[in-house]
């Protein structure tokens, strides 16, 4: 049987499912029309994967509530996840769940629909949209199930009490996710695409390579096309208000692996350079600006990158990346000559505590043979006074942290050119 365990900051994802109302009896005699209404998750990818963070009932047809008529206990909120393909016996995926969400808060939204604001937090369990299977590296959508229970009436504006029969969810909604458009390459490698809202004249291209966790498990015909967003804040940095003020509009770019890209970085190369080129050339790409950045095994194939195009890119971060062999005493991924050849201007990050991916071997070796590479070595992995594991340095780059000589990495890419 499997077993279901949680671990802190699990890299969590999930599509509503419907769910019903189970109504107490003393709500639903307490007077009114019954209704029918309709509610969507709301989401907030944080640095340690996305969590529902809100319950927004589509409530405004009933008229008009009274907001100070509201409390934290008119509602309760249940949520279960569960894996969308089977474990295997023995099995653990971490992150599925059933239990109440605590409610913070209620209030109204500028429609008149109440939104019922739920706990979360950094490595908080019960509120995460992914699930990790542990024998498969991956991280999954979670199938979500919310149940909202009714436990006294809404009272609206005119003083009439209003009791719904039934609630029914419907999607989720992330709008820092929702910005990025789908896409599959003529290869059948399938990514997502941001672009910037000022699109006059040619602009920026930053290509994000997702870890190791957030691949397709296509054994279990799972290709989701969502986790490269989801489990953290990787690629949508580089769409947020500030990355696209500095680099003046960027289109960003994240493919997602048919596995991970270590299994075979130089098969990957050429299909990653399809979708490159496929972007280019719909959209007003600059094609002397495309920038390459990832993290973990896309930190890995991000160098790959790099040796395999030496001019296509004006700039690369690679994050916590993988250059030893994944086998003891194997041969590395990326040789030293090549590292050596790299002249792509390079920028690398890592922390000193990773104990994924050792520093010493991978990162520093990097940067001690790839010429004029700058280099942003932590101790530790802390932001907002929580502390994540060390191999979690992307947060880092996420949030446009690391600094040359009052440079920061976000500013330094902007600079560069093909």
């Amino acid at each position: 049987m499997a077993t279901t365990i949680s671990r802190r900051s699990v890299l969590a994802v999930g599509a509503g499912a419907a769910a019903g109302l189970a109504l107490p009896v003393s709500a639903a005699q307490a007077g009114g029309d019954r209704k029918h209404v309709e509610f969507e998750l709301d989401a907030q990818v944080l640095d340690g994967g996305e969590q529902v963070t809100s319950v927004t009932l589509r409530t405004a047809r009933l008229g008009r509530i009274d907001p100070a008529r509201l409390t934290t206990g008119m509602f309760t909120v249940h949520a279960k996840a569960t894996s969308p393909i089977p474990i295997a016996p023995g099995d653990q995926i971490f992150s599925e769940y059933d239990l109440d969400r605590p409610v913070t808060a209620a209030r109204l939204d500028r429609h008149g629909n109440v939104v019922l604001e739920l706990s979360y937090a950094e490595g908080q369990v019960g509120g995460g949209t992914l699930g990790y299977i542990a024998s498969k590296g991956r991280n999954v959508r979670l199938d979500l199930v919310y149940t909202i229970t009714q436990n006294s009436p809404l009272v609206l504006r005119d003083g009439r009490a209003v009791t719904v029969s039934r609630f029914v969810q419907g999607g989720l909604s992330d709008p820092e996710v929702d910005a990025f458009g789908y896409g599959v390459s003529r290869s059948g490698m399938k990514y997502r695409l941001f672009e910037p809202h000022a699109r006059r004249g040619r602009r920026p291209l930053v290509v994000w390579l997702h870890g190791g966790g957030e691949g397709a498990s296509l054994p279990d015909n799972y290709y989701d096309n969502e986790s490269q967003l989801r489990a953290n804040r990787g690629a949508l940095g580089f769409a947020t208000p500030e990355a696209q003020r500095i680099f003046g509009g960027a289109y960003v770019v994240a493919p997602q692996s048919q596995s991970f890209w270590m299994e075979d970085g130089p098969r990957f190369a050429p299909q990653i350079r399809e979708i490159i080129r496929d972007v280019v050339r719909r959209k007003d790409v600059d094609p002397d600006r495309i920038y390459v950045v990832g993290c973990s095994n896309g930190g890995y194939m991000s160098m790959e990158m790099t040796v395999a195009y030496p001019d296509l890119f004006a700039a690369s971060v690679p994050i916590c990346g993988v250059v030893q062999s994944l086998q003891a005493g194997g041969p590395r991924l990326i040789t030293d000559a090549e590292l050596a050849a790299i002249d792509t201007p390079t920028w690398l990050v890592a922390s000193r505590d990773d104990d994924t991916v050792a520093p010493e071997p991978n990162t520093i070796h990097a940067h001690d043979l790839i010429p004029g590479s700058l280099l942003s070595l932590y101790d530790h992995v802390i932001w907002n006074g929580h502390q994540f594991p060390g191999h979690w340095s992307w947060i880092y780059v996420a949030r446009n942290d690391p600094a040359q000589n009052g440079l920061h990495v976000w500013q330094w890419m902007a600079r560069q050119r093909a």
